[in-house]
């Protein structure tokens, strides 16, 4: 399990092939695995990504508000107006897929952006 952490580390430490996406609203998949070497827990999410170094993922009533500095992401996940938790990890943009790791939980997050929204939420 440690090897798949550490493995998973060096992969964000890596430079990044790919930036974000554009500022704007998209169709996207949030992925999230329980372990750095559980498998993947895909389903439908909307990204938002605002001008500068913001980001919304939005399940349903569940938001991860996203402030993405140049060596790591701070994580707000937010229900309605109450904060649920917040961490900080490493990240990385590889090929359009945001990818990071909340190391205390171990927890393994993907967003992958898909076709871009029109029109108001």
């Amino acid at each position: 399990m440690r090897g798949a952490v550490l493995l998973f580390l060096a992969a964000l430490a890596a430079p990044a092939a790919a930036a974000g996406p554009a500022p704007g609203r998209y169709q996207a998949t949030l992925c999230v695995a329980a372990s750095a070497s559980a498998p993947l827990s895909c389903g439908p999410a909307e990204l938002d990504i605002r001008s500068g170094s913001r980001a919304e993922v939005r399940v349903a009533d569940i938001v991860y508000r996203l402030h993405l500095r140049p060596e790591q992401v701070d994580v707000a996940t937010m229900q309605g107006r109450m904060q649920i938790d917040e961490f900080s990890a490493e990240y990385a943009w590889r090929d359009g897929v945001l990818s990071f790791l909340d190391a205390d939980k171990q927890a393994r997050y993907e967003v992958r952006p898909g076709p871009r929204l029109t029109g108001s939420r």
